[in-house]
């Protein structure tokens, strides 16, 4: 996340845990977040008598010390008018500045660095008539107090972290089911491209990609061209879908124990384990065999069709259960897989992250990649209201009942009324003289899926770029209502 999309969210629901000191502060801070806030700033409010901690703001440290000031004001603000919008404005602030020395840089360096920024942060919260009643400053594996006086407790050169899972917070934590995913660093570098010779093969495979799918938007008839897109990419997202589950390489082989690449080289693949947290921490190898799973091919046409307004509503239908485990991982996989210039592309996959993580009760995954989402794309829709839901600590059980619904009256329509493209696949798949086949409410023929498709957000490079000779699409990618 980036200084123009904060995270926030209401107050906690967990057990209270008493914590006294910096010291504990600090140790506290990645439990409350679910990740270390690393290059951040954070304010936490805190309510009553004994402080207790409710809402919370993250936002990525502006480089500029120039952009400190309007930074300071908006974070409090925004912490202050949320706790106001629940009933409950902050009686207290914790302030914490997370950052890693530079190369050649000392942690008091740092400390001392952001001394300004965090006494800009204390007087925007006075203004308020809120006191700020710690301000610590994190960095090097270690903490320092911009309030304490006292060098006995807050010496000038730092004070070590205490150590993973030994302190009373982490204890209650691991009690309580409260899981820390590593640090934001490491949460963002699973959803962005890692660069590399491959890049360069990937971006043939979207220019391509978008060549072949645009045309077939534009120039085609309303009803045939944009739903053959539409019903094709979904088609292929549900077949990439069920590999996630059942892991085979994408020309059918591997089984369990290994994957073929979109190269060709065998790979280990991990599957889909029952009961396994979304969120939980993976390793770079476990992201090496999920994209063992998807080819160039494969994920340049699933990132071009996803970037239409319906396709994607159609895909955060996989919100729940194996669907919405599998799925988290594969939206991963195309965010990762949009490499320049397509990064604009990643802000469907990354909100479709989002909400399947915010969805399965991933709340810190969600927040990260509906942030990335929103660097993405500032103006796409379905992110920022995604994103600002999430923050407020609304349910997302009254938009999955809505999706259900969708999905469900959508499946009734069908059986009803098959489109005029599924009548006509069927007249000419069926030979002469043979019955029709019954099948189960919602499958389609070939079982590919159990409701009508839907379609393609084009624009980028292929119809963007000076010289095509493509206009660009005015609908569903290029206008910001249609998001």
């Amino acid at each position: 996340m980036n200084a123009n999309h904060h995270e926030s969210s209401g107050p906690s629901r967990t057990q209270q845990i008493t914590l006294r000191g910096p010291a504990e502060l600090a140790d506290a801070l990645p439990f409350v977040l679910g990740f270390h806030p690393t290059d951040s700033v954070v304010l936490v409010a805190l309510h009553g008598e004994h402080g207790r901690f409710g809402g919370r703001v993250r936002l990525g440290i502006p480089r500029s010390p120039r952009e400190w000031a309007s930074t300071a004001d908006h974070l409090a603000e925004c912490l202050v008018e949320g706790g106001a919008r629940t009933g409950s404005r902050p009686d207290g602030i914790v302030v914490f500045l997370c950052q890693d020395p530079e190369p050649g840089e000392t942690g008091r360096r740092v400390m001392e660095r952001l001394r300004p920024f965090a006494q800009r942060l204390r007087t925007a919260c006075g203004a308020l008539d809120i006191p700020v009643y710690e301000a610590l400053c994190i960095t090097d594996g270690l903490y320092f107090s911009y309030c304490c006086p006292d060098q006995r407790c807050c010496p000038p050169d730092g004070t070590p972290l205490a150590l993973s899972g030994t302190s009373v917070m982490a204890a209650a934590a691991t009690y309580a089911g409260v899981q820390v995913r590593g640090s934001l660093r490491d949460m963002e570098a699973r959803l962005k491209p890692r660069g590399g010779p491959g890049d360069e093969e990937q971006r043939a495979a979207l220019d391509a990609a978008a060549a072949s799918i645009v045309p077939r938007i534009l120039e085609g008839a309303e009803a045939q061209g944009r739903e053959e897109v539409r019903e094709t990419t979904l088609r292929l997202a549900r077949q990439v879908l069920r590999r996630f589950v059942n892991p085979k390489g994408p020309n059918g082989t591997g089984g369990r124990s290994g994957a073929v690449g979109a190269r060709g080289t065998a790979r280990p693949v991990r599957p889909l384990v029952p009961g396994r947290a979304v969120g939980a921490t993976n390793t770079a190898a476990d992201d090496d065999a999920d994209d063992a799973l998807v080819t160039t091919d494969e994920a340049a046409a699933l990132v071009i069709g996803l970037q239409d307004r319906v396709t994607r509503d159609r895909a955060a239908e996989w919100m729940e259960g194996w669907e919405g485990t599998a799925a988290l991982r594969l939206w991963r996989v195309l965010a990762r897989r949009c490499v320049t210039p397509y990064q604009e592309h990643a802000a469907a996959p990354l909100t479709l992250a989002g909400w399947t993580a915010w969805s399965t009760g991933d709340e810190p995954t969600a927040r990260v990649a509906l942030g990335l989402a929103l660097d993405a794309d500032p103006e796409y829709v379905f992110a920022r209201l995604l994103h600002q839901a999430c923050n407020e600590g609304l349910n997302p059980e009254s938009l999955r009942s809505c999706l259900r619904s969708e999905r469900d009256a959508r499946a009734a329509s069908e059986q009803k009324d098959p489109s005029p493209s599924r009548r006509v696949r069927m007249r000419a798949t069926r030979r002469p003289g043979t019955p029709p086949t019954l099948k189960k409410p919602g499958l389609p023929a070939g079982g590919t899926g159990r409701r009508a498709t839907a379609g393609v957000r084009p624009g980028g490079p292929a119809t963007g770029r000076p010289g095509s000779g493509t206009p660009r699409h005015g609908g569903q990618r290029g206008s910001r209502s249609g998001r």
